[in-house]
């Protein structure tokens, strides 16, 4: 990552406020939305509008990988105000197409800013749009679900309308070939061995895990075979964008790892790629789910947990009759947030129990997965009636190992 360079400040306080080319936003149904223009500049910026519900952590959800092709729609109304750092990316750059606030912070304070988040986005190229009304667009996604749009110039509509009735969204696109890694790598060392297949990987949970061992990255089209060969004790599917129906030979490769008996972990796409090797099927949901207040059950221990959440596309609970267990249900709508294979070692969740932003509530996930790693290397894993409880809540994880890039 390059360092972020801060703009400098006017002498004597803020100044003046800085006057920003008139903006405007379109959506593919015609609706539009006028602000002001920030960040990168772009002639049209376009993508699959969403919002997402967090209080704070922009910096974290802007450089998600998860959020690959589309536009990210902040509801809390005041954004940039604690500025941003190298220490908090979450991968190497910002993979989103767009960013819109309800107001932009014109100056943060924090003694952990680095920069302001404009110049994050000039640095990565990310346009923004300030001023528009995201109450009555968060209310529009909501009722008709995320839609196409784009943002530029407000003398550009007939341009920008035409931008976002063009755009395809995120549905039948594989994301995952533009943010995984092209080569591998270890994070860590000492401890189990973890292999964690990179679909949009956080380093979020890239800490997480180096707590737990060595972990080696690989990319999203490593065979089964090269992954066996290296000797893991468990085997990690990683967070990431898109639609879990066209990430290219995932299914096969899966099928093929679950046969072998090496516990399996998944998290948020990995939980839909793992259900989808199991014979399971996935749906889009209509805005999807982007915050970190969501409710959820851990139906093995009956603990209701508040998480972390960012996906468009969900597991469907009917397709997992005969093949897997619901091990966790989101309590806002009933969708499925985690799975157990009945006849594999392996397990998943939709949520983010690393957050990054979020609360911790999820944490222990990490500490089950280790003790499924533990009981492989130990002496071998057979399928148990249930799926195996999880410690005693919030306890048993070790700290995320320091200096985890």
């Amino acid at each position: 990552m390059v360092p972020l360079r801060a703009r400098p400040r006017r002498p004597g306080g803020e100044g003046p406020r800085q006057v920003r080319r008139a903006g405007l936003l379109a959506l593919a149904d015609g609706s539009t939305f006028e602000g002001e223009l920030f960040g990168a500049p772009a002639t049209v910026a376009s993508g699959e509008v969403v919002f997402n519900t967090a209080l704070s952590g922009y910096q974290e959800i802007l450089t998600d990988p998860s959020y690959a092709g589309q536009i990210i729609t902040f509801t809390n109304p005041h954004i940039g105000n604690y500025g941003v750092n190298a220490a908090d990316f979450e991968a190497a750059r910002p993979f989103c197409r767009g960013v819109i606030v309800r107001e932009l912070s014109r100056r943060p304070s924090n003694r952990r800013a680095e920069a302001d988040l404009e110049a994050l986005l000039v640095r990565y190229g990310i346009p923004g749009i300030t001023g528009i009304d995201t109450r009555r667009l968060t209310r529009l996604i909501r009722d008709t679900g995320a839609i196409p749009g784009a943002f530029g110039p407000a003398e550009d509509a007939d341009a920008l309308l035409a931008a976002a009735a063009a755009e395809p969204g995120t549905a039948g696109i594989d994301l995952v070939a533009t943010v995984t890694t092209r080569e591998p790598y270890t994070v860590g060392a000492g401890g189990l061995r973890i292999v964690a297949y990179d679909y949009g990987i956080k380093r979020t949970i890239l800490r997480h895990l180096a707590g737990l061992g060595t972990v080696e990255v690989v990319p999203a089209t490593t065979p089964a075979a090269d992954v066996v060969a290296r000797d893991p004790d468990g085997i990690f599917l990683s967070n990431g964008p898109g639609d879990p129906a066209e990430v290219a030979g995932v299914t096969e490769v899966l099928r093929d790892l679950l046969g072998t008996g090496i516990p399996i972990f998944g998290i948020c796409l990995g939980n839909q790629l793992l259900a989808r090797a199991l014979g399971g099927e996935t749906v889009k949901l209509p805005f999807g789910h982007h915050g970190a207040n969501h409710p959820v059950q851990d139906l093995t221990t009956g603990v209701i947990e508040i998480t972390s959440q960012n996906h468009n596309f969900a597991v469907a609970i009917d397709s997992l009759d005969g093949v897997a267990e619901l091990t966790h249900i989101n309590l806002n709508d009933g969708v499925c947030e985690g799975l157990a294979a009945r006849d594999a070692n392996a397990f998943s969740v939709q949520h983010h129990p690393e957050a990054g932003p979020g609360p911790h509530d999820s944490r222990y996930l990490f500490a089950r997965f280790a003790q499924r790693m533990a009981s492989y290397r130990g002496g071998g894993w057979a399928p148990a009636e249930a799926p195996m409880p999880a410690p005693e809540h919030p306890r048993g994880l070790p700290e995320p190992a320091e200096g985890v890039s």
